[in-house]
């Protein structure tokens, strides 16, 4: 068995693979916590599953915030007897990375990246859709080119109720129309529609830059509400991180290069 961790800035999503096929996965808020609560947390949650992790599992772990990645390190440790795989683009991940310094591409894009080419094959676009909306183009020969950077759904929203006294807090969900006739309905027109149009605007100018338009996937939190209404998302599939640092893993200890030792 395999446990991939994806640590993000807001939620942390976990997933348990068998034979290559993910057969459950679950997310819970990112905070500081120590190797041991973790420990309670993952096998907590795959006891209910009828699932007991042993020294037989593995551990893929990709983090983008530093300061807690030590904590599920030492979890894996304990849980395992050995140390995770940690992913960075220093890993053989099966993409050439054209990024100018290419030790900055978060481990997260590297994961999305290659769990995409694993599921639609290159070239291909990835909208990940979290606490930031990231594009992330992988060319026809595996080339990493590149992508953009923009706020995501939630944290545009809640920057705009903290700034805005008077507009409320509203559930974010796709309204009836995008002429809102209350200030809840122009709010989630606003949010909603303007997420899909930056998206589809990105893209549009990412397409001409190519000269060409390959398929475009969306994941991430928000992506079961903002593709929808985007004209240029072809799949969605919201468990392509997971998938991707399973490839990246198996790549790995593919190559023989894998030296993690048991306690």
């Amino acid at each position: 068995m395999l446990l991939a961790i994806d640590v993000g800035n807001s939620t942390t999503e976990f997933g348990v693979f068998e034979a290559g096929k993910i057969l459950f996965r679950w997310r819970i808020v990112t905070q500081n916590r120590t190797g041991d609560e973790l420990c309670l947390i993952v096998a907590g949650h795959c006891g209910s599953h009828g699932v007991t992790l042993s020294g037989d599992c593995d551990c893929v772990i990709c983090s983008v915030v530093p300061p807690l990645t030590q904590g599920f390190a030492d979890m894996a440790a304990t849980l395992f007897r050995k140390a995770p795989l940690i992913v960075d683009s220093s890993l053989d991940t099966g993409l050439r990375i054209l990024y100018r310094d290419h030790l900055s591409v978060g481990s997260d894009r590297l994961a999305t990246a290659a769990g995409a080419v694993e599921r639609f094959g290159r070239p291909v676009i990835v909208v990940d859709m979290g606490t930031a909306t990231t594009f992330d183009v992988v060319s026809e020969s595996g080339d990493y080119v590149g992508g953009a950077i923009a706020p995501g759904v939630g944290t545009a929203a809640e920057e705009l109720f903290r700034r805005a006294a008077r507009l409320p807090r509203v559930e974010l969900r796709r309204p009836q129309s995008v002429i809102g006739q209350s200030t809840e309905e122009s709010l989630q027109a606003g949010i909603v529609f303007g997420a899909a149009a930056v998206v589809d605007g990105i893209l549009a100018r990412i397409f001409e830059e190519l000269g060409a338009r390959p398929p475009v996937v969306a994941t991430g939190g928000y992506s079961s509400l903002i593709a929808p209404q985007c004209k240029y998302i072809t799949h969605v599939d919201d468990a392509l991180v997971l998938e991707g640092l399973r490839v990246i893993f198996e790549r790995h200890r593919a190559s023989g290069k894998d030296k993690r030792r048991r306690k």
